[in-house]
């Protein structure tokens, strides 16, 4: 063989190895997916439990569980609102439907719009959440207590129940209802500067 035609097939084949190796230096590697794994299945798992039992010790479950009233809570409707009212200077409120129900409970909310109305006191529309809420105590649960909450609620099977509308102050309600007496002068809260 010719040295000539060596020489030339050597950089013909050097120059094609070459352009391979750059061609495959500039093509993205394929990504792989990572592995499943069962911690993370476990995590949600554990944080599902933690919302649960928060809702439970929190007070959630008192108010929105029908027949917690009567002191025969009904676990097969938790948390899907209740009928009882609750009457104050602010009118006639109602624990509204938690499970992810989409036409009457929390089915169109996101975790960060529960943790919003948990923490903040308002709903994703921007409306106020009324007393008897609490929500100013649950201001200071921690990021992970109020998306195992969020978590909890958007687990559930969710129940078709519309609670009754809130009544403005003076309206008289058609069914029962917890009356909250005006504070004492002692539990008054100092009057807003006009």
């Amino acid at each position: 063989m010719n040295w000539r035609r060596i020489t030339a097939l050597a950089f013909v084949v050097a120059a094609l190895g070459g352009a391979a190796l750059a061609l495959a230096a500039t093509t993205p590697a394929p990504t792989a997916k990572p592995p499943a794994t069962k911690t993370s299945s476990a995590d949600k798992t554990k944080r599902i439990a933690r919302g649960k039992y928060l809702v439970m010790v929190c007070g959630c479950n008192d108010c929105h569980t029908p027949g917690f009233f009567a002191g025969a809570p009904d676990m097969s409707r938790l948390v899907s609102g209740s009928e009882f009212g609750w009457q104050g200077p602010w009118g006639v409120t109602y624990a509204r439907n938690l499970t992810p129900d989409l036409e009457t409970g929390l089915g169109y909310w996101t975790e960060a719009d529960i943790m919003k109305a948990i923490r903040s006191g308002v709903r994703p529309d921007g409306t106020p959440l009324l007393p008897p809420m609490p929500w100013q105590s649950f201001a200071n649960l921690s990021d992970e207590d109020a998306a195992s909450i969020a978590d909890f609620l958007m687990s559930i099977p969710p129940v078709s129940h519309k609670v009754p509308d809130k009544l403005p102050p003076g309206q008289t309600p058609t069914g029962s209802v917890i009356v909250i007496p005006p504070p004492p002068a002692w539990d008054k809260p100092p009057e807003k500067a006009k």
